[in-house]
């Protein structure tokens, strides 16, 4: 009986490696339909990108002790502000995937690292390290902006796409923990191109440009990391690249917009998020 269990999973891996087979072939002999500004076609769908990002979530959130989250029981009104930052951003009538992703957020409790992430699937993590690092909402608004852009731009699947052989997916979307794990750690370590740097910069000034926020808050953290001068870079650094001219870039894009390029005056609600944590 072990022996046709093992064949039958056999032929189910098998099978899911053909059809992914094709759906390669498709892609290269139809002029690479699934390709995009940024780089790579993807293998994933929407929903792939779903499931993998609730399997992802599963994963750090099993892990409390590299990923120490923040109990909402007990931190009820910080949740509920980064969930009206995020939510903001989300209902600015830009993001793509809006309705097809969770769109969950939560925060990490690690004040030496300054570091945000979002998974394929859109659940967002965010380090307490980097609420209180930053002295705007509109400087962090700019970092989420970015980071939903990853993920409604699909670039963890996208780079996966081409990082991972087709086998190893199939495995990890099948169940395969010993894969999933290290697929988790690759999407949380992700070294993104520059061309997806670029593209989810271009899109945290797009999403901020429907919201009250300064559509160039993310020059304003890249600002405030470069006013510290020395010492070891920032974790955020670490997983995306940072090209000399990016604060000009956003700036730039702001501009070419037409939106609005002044912080919001009131930081309130801002101040009183990094008082609760």
């Amino acid at each position: 009986m072990t022996f046709l269990k093992v064949n039958q999973n056999q032929f189910d891996m098998n099978k899911h490696f053909w059809v992914l087979s094709i759906m390669i072939l498709t892609l290269l002999f139809s002029g690479c339909k699934g390709s995009k500004p940024g780089g790579g076609f993807n293998l994933f769908s929407k929903q792939q990108d779903a499931e993998l990002g609730l399997q992802v979530k599963n994963e750090i959130e099993s892990n409390p002790s590299q990923f120490p989250i923040l109990k909402e029981s007990t931190n009820r009104e910080a949740y509920k502000i980064i969930r009206d930052m995020t939510n903001d951003i989300l209902n600015s009538g830009k993001v793509h995937h809006r309705n097809d992703f969770a769109w969950e957020v939560k925060i990490i409790d690690d004040d030496k690292t300054l570091n945000a992430f979002c998974t394929p699937g859109g659940y967002i993590y965010v380090y307490t390290g980097l609420i209180k690092f930053l002295d705007k909402e509109d400087q962090l608004a700019g970092v989420m902006g970015h980071e939903i852009a990853h993920a409604d731009q699909r670039h963890s699947t996208r780079q996966m796409t081409k990082m991972y052989g087709i086998s190893v997916l199939v495995s990890a979307l099948a169940g395969n923990r010993e894969q999933l794990a290290a697929i988790t750690a690759g999407l949380i370590n992700l070294k993104f191109s520059r061309g997806h740097e670029t593209e989810a910069d271009n899109y945290s000034v797009h999403y901020l440009s429907g919201t009250k926020y300064n559509c160039a808050g993310a020059a304003g953290f890249f600002q405030k990391i470069q006013s510290q001068g020395g010492g070891a870079p920032p974790e955020f650094m670490s997983t995306h690249p940072n090209p000399d001219n990016r604060i000009q870039n956003i700036r730039s894009k702001a501009a070419a917009n037409g939106c609005k390029m002044t912080d919001i005056r009131d930081q309130t609600r801002y101040q009183r998020l990094k008082s609760l944590l």
